[in-house]
């Protein structure tokens, strides 16, 4: 039986500290809906703003697995493990936090702004090793047609974490479709629409709306504009 819950864009909650302007898909900091905690493993999803030269100060994670997707601008990444790094579009970074892990991001450029996402997954094994790992995809192999950027798989494409988790990015022409196959029995999608109108299973969705899909094995999707778009494969029950 397919399950499907609508998060249209304006219902995310909002968290304008002037230096962030944060929108939240999941109950997150100040903004709590019981209704919106989680889908599955999926814990956060944040589409953030940041101003020039702003961050977020040192601060601890453990046991969650952190995805950060870079939309626009630059991220600079500082942590307790030694690694730091710039971040831009067209690359994914993840951090295992594990056992714990402390760390900084913050805008490097004062004159533009930084978009980012960050997302927060429940791990399928607690207290594991930190880890940390960045790379740079090539933008153009989602043009029309799905691009895996993550899964559970450290030899497969991507970056991996710990969790039976399977991302794509797509940027479809307008009037392009696909289907998109669950890649494990019990697992749901949570789709995100970046921006332009697209039908996913007969719901059509628009800039930063999203929709979460369980109990079905194919999703069904149809750019009707441009389109750029983030599917999210995560286990329902974890």
């Amino acid at each position: 039986m397919e399950n499907i819950v609508l998060h249209k864009a304006e219902t995310r909650g909002n968290a304008n500290h002037g230096w962030l302007n944060a929108y939240h898909s999941f109950s997150f900091a100040s903004w709590y809906n019981p209704d919106r905690i989680q889908f599955g493993a999926l814990r956060v999803l944040n589409d953030d703003t940041i101003a020039g030269g702003m961050g977020f100060g040192t601060h601890p994670h453990d046991n969650m697995e952190i995805i950060t997707i870079p939309l626009e601008g630059d991220l600079a990444h500082k942590d307790s493990m030694g690694n730091t790094e710039i971040i831009k579009n067209g690359d994914i970074q993840v951090m295992s936090a594990g056992t714990g892990v402390q760390h900084s991001e913050f805008n490097p450029n004062e004159d533009q702004q930084t978009k980012l996402l960050q997302i927060w997954l429940f791990p399928n094994k607690r207290n594991v090793t930190p880890r940390y790992q960045q790379i740079t995809l090539d933008v153009a192999d989602r043009h029309n047609k799905l691009s895996q950027i993550l899964s559970p798989n450290a030899d497969d494409e991507g970056v991996w974490i710990h969790q039976d988790a399977w991302f794509n990015m797509g940027n479809f022409d307008s009037g392009v479709s696909t289907e998109y196959t669950i890649k494990k029995e019990g697992n749901g999608v949570y789709a995100f629409i970046l921006k332009g109108n697209v039908t996913i299973n007969g719901q059509e969705l628009n800039t930063r709306d999203a929709i979460g899909i369980s109990g079905t094995d194919v999703l069904n999707i149809k750019a009707n504009t441009d389109a750029e778009f983030l599917l999210m494969d995560i286990p329902m029950n974890y």
